[in-house]
């Protein structure tokens, strides 16, 4: 069963968040190291601003001509550049202090990949963390400390093939983001020949990312998703976790704004992933079940009315996901026993 963390820690855990959204907000100049350098163009003198932060190498922006317009500007970026280096002081604090009072921390490398996904603008163009990593972060959003935190380096990211609002940013590209994080990435070769990549590894290492999006079709070809410049392996009922997706921090030396699904929703797709997995995988099915169980009970401790939202969404459905969960619930040990029997009872006769 799960633990619940101090509520000073919870409290610490809501500041940092909050921190994040904030730092996610302001985004300009004063969020990037860098200097300003003067060329002459015609005669003409012009300032830019050079960063080599990021992902993309060495960087320049257009700042403006040299005037006192221009630097009133560039007076500002000293003043912002030391506002977002106590900002950066201060979350990498509040992470450490969480990590020493026993809040869930990820392993350095997929932290690094996290972070660098969230550089690239991923979170913010749709993207959202599934998979144990999902469950991990879910922890700390919910108070609570895992029992087993059935760790795993497989990173697993959903989208939407398109994005039904506008965007700041039109598009960002995965494979070159895994490439400059100079950790070996390679792409996996999809079972068709034909096929795009829909997943990336590190050689001779189990530190993956796989890259998903929803279907309703039992089986189907990788789907191009534009603005990742990637494709994505299609997987059914996802479309449930992918809605009402929420904000969330996963800690390590510091923490990362990263977007994962409802926790009622997760728990309940779990279920669902775990009763549609082969005789094979059926280690696999258990830590889904496992994982399921966690979270639903720590919202049926804390936040029941989640798991009534979660499972009105299901209900009103017809595409079989509630039949699945149902029947999956029935194998997973340390299930409620008042959620186990309102999963059963709601199937059709």
């Amino acid at each position: 069963m799960h633990t619940d963390l101090p509520g000073d820690i919870q409290t610490l855990y809501s500041d940092l968040l909050s921190l994040l959204r904030t730092k996610e907000l302001e985004r300009c100049f004063g969020q990037l190291s860098g200097g300003f350098v003067k060329k002459q163009v015609s005669g003409k003198t012009f300032w830019y601003f050079k960063t080599t932060e990021g992902l993309r190498g060495q960087r320049e922006f257009y700042v403006g001509p040299d005037t006192e317009q221009t630097r009133q500007i560039m007076t500002s970026y000293a003043q912002e550049r030391e506002g977002a280096e106590q900002e950066a002081a201060s979350i990498a604090r509040m992470a450490s202090m969480l990590r020493s009072s026993g809040a869930i921390v990820e392993d350095a490398p997929s932290a690094r990949v996290i972070k660098g996904l969230a550089a690239a603008g991923v979170f913010r163009l749709g993207g959202v963390l599934v998979g144990t990593h999902a469950y991990l972060a879910l922890g700390n959003l919910l108070g609570v400390r895992w029992s087993s935190e059935l760790r795993t380096q497989d990173i697993d990211l959903a989208a939407l093939r398109r994005l039904e609002v506008a965007v700041p940013q039109s598009g960002t590209n995965i494979p070159k983001t895994l490439e400059a994080l100079q950790m070996g990435f390679l792409p996996v070769p999809g079972f068709h020949p034909s096929h795009p990549e829909t997943a990336f590894k590190v050689r001779g290492q189990a530190l993956r990312v796989d890259l998903l999006t929803p279907t309703k079709k039992p089986q189907g070809a990788p789907v191009s998703i534009p603005r990742f410049a990637a494709a994505a392996a299609p997987l059914r009922y996802l479309d449930y976790i992918l809605e009402d997706a929420v904000e969330a921090a996963v800690l390590n030396g510091g923490a990362t704004l990263v977007r994962v699904p409802d926790p009622a929703r997760f728990a309940l797709h779990k279920l669902a992933v775990a009763g549609e997995r082969p005789v094979a995988d059926q280690a696999k099915a258990a830590k889904d079940r496992a994982q399921a169980s966690e979270v639903l009970g720590a919202l049926a401790a804390n936040r029941p009315g989640d798991i009534s939202l979660a499972l009105d969404a299901v209900r009103a459905r017809k595409d079989g996901l509630l039949r699945l969960i149902a029947r999956s619930a029935k194998k997973a040990e340390g299930l409620p026993e008042g959620l186990l029997r309102q999963l059963v009872g709601s199937l059709p006769r």
